[in-house]
């Protein structure tokens, strides 16, 4: 008779968007896994969660509970770095939401703290696993586009309004659109063509009454191929998603992966629709002959997690290293030196 493993119990550190809509229902897809505690203050949402967990008073208390054996920090960002820290510190593997840290000198020290106590460190750079990701990536290996020249991906969105929220706060730490959208695109860059030659940056706030950075366009540079970064809050007409112009042809995708959207309609990736329950992702690719439309299926973001399960049981890589999550970092300080 095989007996199958004990459930990997998590603790997840807040219940906000990103620990109620993102990882929670992801973390409860995959089978190794059970929510056994959530520190927050907004009792009322626990109800959904399907283990039923108790609610914490501190991240402290949560990290140091003896039920915990993954932390997940879903927390805002300035807290990242001090909690990961933490419940490392406990002995606990743990899952970082991005950013992975506010600078290169913290992450290093997440790095050296997970390597000394032998345990898993991993950061949540879901966006690796985007539709539209591995469909730009696919056409640009394919060699369909002939070489390379100029690559662009942008995040835009129309949010003319500031709202009182912690991603608005002067002076704090991981706080502005580079450090929130711009995790995922540095990220995607690197993985595509990794460290650049030279970077250059435009980063500014646009919007009335903003206290942090609202728009930033980031050049990298490699060789005489260039790659575009770039996000907005006041585009009306998104531009888009990503486009790969090469000596052959152009690829490009439009609009955002609707993974996110179906979770944040509460669809839960654990129902047996839901993957075929996601529109495709419209592309194109368009050379001297004409445009030919594609159609790019949707991501599957329960893949994160089910590596986490598998670096913990087994000793496999994690999803993301933690060393490319830093680099990450890195290159985000980086770009606000340029532009300063």
């Amino acid at each position: 008779m095989t007996l199958e493993p004990p459930m990997i119990r998590v603790g997840l550190l807040g219940h906000g968007q990103a620990g109620a809509v993102l990882h929670a229902p992801l973390i409860e897809a995959v089978p190794d896994f059970r929510i056994s505690a959530v520190a927050t203050s907004r009792t009322a949402t626990l109800a959904e969660r399907r283990d039923a967990p108790r609610q914490v008073a501190d991240a402290r208390a949560l990290v140091e509970a003896d039920d915990v054996d993954l932390v997940v920090v879903a927390t805002p960002n300035e807290l990242h770095f001090e909690q990961a820290a933490a419940a490392l510190a406990a002995g606990k593997h743990v899952v970082v939401d991005k950013p992975f840290a506010a600078s290169a000198a913290e992450a290093d020290q997440l790095i050296e703290l997970a390597k000394a106590r032998g345990l898993m460190l991993t950061v949540f750079h879901n966006r690796r696993l985007d539709g539209d990701f591995l469909g730009v990536r696919q056409a640009i290996a394919s060699g369909d586009l002939g070489e390379l020249l100029l690559f662009e991906a942008r995040w835009d969105r129309f949010r003319p309004t500031v709202l009182q929220s912690w991603k608005n706060r002067a002076a704090t730490p991981g706080v502005g659109q580079l450090w929130d959208l711009g995790p995922h695109l540095v990220d995607q860059a690197l993985q595509l063509f990794g460290p650049p030659d030279r970077v250059a940056a435009d980063i500014a706030i646009q919007r009335q009454g903003g206290l942090a950075d609202d728009y930033f366009e980031l050049t990298l540079s490699y060789g005489r191929m260039r790659c575009i970064l770039s996000a907005s809050a006041v585009m009306a007409a998104p531009r888009p998603r990503f486009a790969a112009h090469g000596t052959a042809a152009s690829f490009l995708t439009y609009g955002v992966d609707p993974i996110e959207a179906a979770l944040h309609a509460r669809r839960h990736p654990q129902a047996p629709d839901f993957a075929s329950g996601l529109p495709h992702i419209p592309a194109e690719l368009v050379h001297a002959e004409g445009r030919e439309a594609r159609k790019l299926v949707a991501g599957d973001w329960t893949g994160f997690y089910r590596q986490v399960a598998m670096a913990i049981r087994e000793g496999a890589p994690p999803p993301v290293e933690p060393a490319e999550a830093r680099e990450v970092t890195a290159l985000i300080e980086q770009a606000y030196a340029a532009a300063s």
